[in-house]
């Protein structure tokens, strides 16, 4: 039984923190974002772009991925390589990034335990990866709104199964909340709330509101 008189205000041992996760960007890709039909293309480039710039914000460590950049599917989205110019890109021959020696080297090289992983398709080139290091003993976020499938139908399956596997998913803006999670944190409260407007929406918008309004230090 839990003794309650223990209860202590701490965080709990699953959340995301700067320190104990690494994110992964795998394939997004100009092939891969033509065959993207499971929602927005332009959204899931604002939320992967988002995601980008939350890793850069707290220091994260992040994987850079790609397959058959030369031959097929074409480089990185430049967003993404403009918030992480100095980032090496592994590129890669197979459709799972698990079974490539220099993408789980680089991962592994992270010392991180949780993985963060977005990517194009879902269904492919996200799932296999997700249950693959699943299976060796990570846990994995799916940040959802940053990947997309071929098919609203394959996005939401693949979501699915990798939930069955034992995946969490999220979205972009949750991952950076959770990372900040304290608006009191003041050494990355105005980096965070830059995010939040450039790529945030009208959770943007309504924070440009907010400081227009109350002060530069209105909470996010």
């Amino acid at each position: 039984m839990t003794d309650f008189s223990q209860v202590t205000a701490a965080p709990g041992p699953d959340l995301l923190t700067p320190d104990n996760c690494a994110v992964l960007f795998v394939d997004h890709q100009p092939q891969m974002f033509f065959g993207t039909g499971s929602g927005d293309r332009t959204a899931i480039i604002n939320a992967a772009t988002g995601l980008a710039k939350a890793a850069k914000v707290f220091d994260v460590p992040v994987v850079l991925s790609t397959v058959a950049a030369e031959s097929f599917s074409g480089p990185i989205m430049p967003q993404l390589s403009a918030v992480f110019p100095d980032q090496k890109i592994i590129d890669r021959t197979s459709m799972n990034a698990w079974e490539d020696v220099p993408f789980v080297e680089a991962v592994k090289a992270t010392g991180r335990k949780k993985l963060v992983i977005a990517g194009l398709w879902t269904e492919v080139c996200v799932v296999l990866p997700a249950l693959s290091a699943i299976a060796q003993g990570y846990e994995v976020y799916v940040v959802t709104d940053a990947s997309g499938g071929v098919s609203p139908q394959a996005h939401e399956h693949a979501i699915q199964r990798m939930v069955q596997g034992g995946a969490i998913p999220v979205t972009w803006v949750q991952v950076l909340l959770e990372l900040q999670r304290d608006w009191a944190r003041t050494e990355t409260y105005v980096p965070v709330t830059e995010v939040v407007k450039e790529h945030g929406g009208a959770y943007g918008l309504g924070l440009v509101y907010a400081q227009a309004v109350m002060g530069e230090h209105a909470a996010g």
